[in-house]
């Protein structure tokens, strides 16, 4: 992609809406444009990094034996009603009403539908296990949205709902979401924490969230230090293995670790002075087990190896992709931009022409360009006739992972240099072996 055709809205000075550096940065960066208290749209470079995230979730979902559906943002109050939630949530539920008279609301969450859906289709044990989720916008009308898409009004979820017979396969469903979310943060470059937490308007009496720790986090959060070197699982991990998986479940449930909410001062007093890390945390995700709370009112049963009929054991799990985006920038970031982790970054290479124009310049970054594509590398190529400090600003920025640089004085020697952006390290090398650094023929 060439930059002097792509819409990439740079701002040079900070806005002063922007409280904390996610915030900053992402308007800065272009990624997003905000629309009204707590909405954003999110612009070409900020919609290839959501996208990313989202293709992560989906990857990790799927390994874990969830299947995606999509179900709509507004919803029948008549659902809500059954569960009785619809007058207990809240004023943070946008309630509508349609043409026809009828109590409508934007959904803040979707156990009332996914469990609808699940009444009319599933009445035996022998289909069972099941876990639904989908990927879709929600509403949840905070009193004071903040932090851009952080904690915004409007935000992207994917919500996950599993389905089980009894107590035992409902918690080897939450095991399994457990054990993918330690994964999916893993592989977007975060380092997230498992911390039992309350359970909040969805209900149940088992949770946790996943806490990243960030000095920008909205929430104390304690855990023991353990938790900085643990294993994650690999990608062998087997999910159809329940002991496995609450083996693992285990091992990261065994470490102190609580939310502020949920911190108990007689159960830290025990952990070792020199092992306490109490810091600022980011929630990047949250599950529940709540059982029977949503089927029972809603008549969602099951006929059971027995004959009997029972009461399906149900969970929820949320992760945030439009939040994660932001998360991901307070982890990953320092006094020039953003520093994207490799797996979630909108380009792989920045590529900077020095002199656009230069027929050799141009000659190099041409065949450069074509052989990282060929490579499957995607590349944002800096062609404009910016000055080349504002091309540099411009690169760190936005904090692709690594920049070509080609100029007229190493075209001439055959050369250009690369920068990782993480490290700032910066290498001069020859133009077949940046090509093979990259991956593409020579």
């Amino acid at each position: 992609m060439r930059l002097s055709r792509y819409f990439l809205p740079i701002l040079k000075e900070n806005p002063r809406e922007a409280e904390i550096v996610s915030h900053r940065l992402m308007l800065r960066a272009g990624m997003i444009r905000q629309q009204g208290q707590g909405s954003f749209s999110w612009l070409p470079l900020g919609k290839r990094v959501l996208d990313k995230v989202c293709r992560i979730i989906r990857e990790e979902q799927n390994r874990a034996g969830a299947l995606e559906i999509l179900m709509p943002t507004i919803q029948s109050a008549e659902l809500w009603r059954e569960s009785g939630r619809y007058e207990d949530y809240g004023k943070e539920m946008l309630r509508i009403k349609d043409r026809q008279d009828r109590d409508m609301l934007y959904g803040p969450t979707n156990e009332e539908m996914v469990t609808e859906i699940f009444r009319s289709y599933v009445k035996s044990y022998k289909d069972l296990p099941l876990n639904l989720y989908h990927i879709q916008w929600k509403f949840r009308d905070e009193v004071r949205p903040r932090f851009g898409v952080m904690r915004s009004r409007e935000f992207l979820m994917k919500d996950a709902y599993s389905f089980d017979l009894d107590y035992e396969g409902a918690k080897a469903a939450y095991n399994r979401m457990f054990v993918s979310y330690l994964r999916t943060f893993t592989r977007m470059g975060l380092q997230a924490i498992p911390m039992r937490a309350d359970t909040g308007p969805i209900g149940g009496d088992l949770s946790h969230e996943f806490i990243i720790l960030a000095d920008t986090g909205e929430s104390q959060v304690f855990c023991h230090r353990d938790y900085l070197s643990l294993a994650v699982p690999g990608a062998d991990t087997d999910f159809s293995n329940d002991a496995e998986i609450g083996g693992i479940v285990t091992t990261w449930t065994t470490p102190y670790a609580a939310t502020d909410e949920m911190h108990d001062e007689a159960a830290w007093e025990k952990v070792p002075a020199s092992d306490r890390v109490s810091a600022r945390g980011i929630e990047v995700g949250h599950i529940f087990h709540f059982g029977d709370k949503y089927s029972k009112p809603m008549g969602a049963k099951v006929t059971g190896p027995d004959g009997k009929d029972h009461f399906v054991s149900g969970g929820s799990y949320g992760i945030g992709p439009s939040r994660l985006v932001a998360a991901i920038i307070e982890a990953s970031h320092d006094d020039n931009g953003i520093i994207w982790p490799e797996a979630v970054a909108p380009f792989d290479v920045g590529l900077i022409n020095m002199k656009a124009g230069d027929a050799e310049c141009d000659r190099v970054c041409g065949e450069l360009n074509a052989a990282f594509a060929a490579a499957g590398k995607e590349v944002l190529y800096d062609d404009t006739d910016q000055r080349p400090g504002g091309k540099f600003a411009t690169a760190d920025l936005i904090g692709l992972p690594w920049q070509v640089i080609v100029g007229p004085r190493g075209v001439a020697a055959g050369e250009v240099e690369i920068k990782n952006r993480r490290t700032g390290e910066r290498e001069t090398l020859q133009i077949g072996d940046v090509k093979k650094r990259f991956g593409a023929a020579a």
